[in-house]
């Protein structure tokens, strides 16, 4: 189990024919690593209630790329949101430590399947000056499939968006730091055809709840 990590991110709703600009000299941006394509495929979890969704708590199991395992992202904090980990195990049951960490707001209520997201991803890792890794931008090409009525009729949605992420060298400094570097790799973005998210999260938007 991971105690969690705080994620500081931006995310922007783009059309089909967007392009990823160039994004060095944006800030400290001063190269770009290769993309990196890849998939990843979530299930997310809640009471038939929703009670987690009307919190602002997200709980998943993601297969896939360099983090897959249960998830659990916490309500949004002044400054980005934290997200606990736990392994992946070897079957699909909900792990007890979700259990215990949500039992406040679950109760016994089952948790159960209420959407599939699945993602191609094309991810770049941005870096400074120095070599460090300051952001990862990616481009995900998402469909989401609504379970609440189950697999065989849930609703499907698709879309494309851009997700600007924090990593260690960019987190460093004061927020105004932060700020100043994700404003600038916002501009780049915005002349390249993004947009403000329609939604706060895949979830939400995977449900209908933008």
């Amino acid at each position: 189990m991971s105690a969690g990590a705080v994620e500081i991110e931006r995310k922007y709703d783009v059309g089909e024919a967007a392009r990823v600009p160039s994004l060095v000299g944006a800030g400290r941006v001063a190269s770009a690593d290769e993309p990196d394509g890849f998939d990843l495929d979530a299930t997310y979890y809640d009471t038939a209630g929703l009670a987690l969704a009307q919190r602002k708590i997200a709980m998943r199991r993601r297969v896939g790329g360099h983090d897959a395992g249960w998830h659990i992202k916490w309500p949004p904090l002044e400054e980005g949101r934290r997200e606990q980990q736990f392994e992946l195990g070897d079957d699909e049951g909900v792990p007890d430590g979700i259990r215990i960490a949500l039992a406040e707001y679950i109760g016994d209520a089952p948790l159960v399947p209420i959407a599939r997201v699945q993602n191609h991803r094309v991810a770049t890792v941005l870096r400074d000056a120095d070599g460090a890794a300051l952001v990862e931008l990616a481009d995900d090409h998402v469909l989401a499939t609504d379970l609440r009525e189950g697999p065989e009729r849930g609703t499907e949605r698709r879309w494309q968006e851009w997700e600007v992420e924090l990593l260690e060298a960019g987190t460093a400094g004061e927020a105004s730091d932060r700020d100043a570097l994700l404003d600038a790799i916002e501009a780049r973005l915005i002349e390249a055809g993004a947009q403000p998210p329609s939604s706060g999260s895949k979830l939400a938007r995977a449900l209908g709840l933008a």
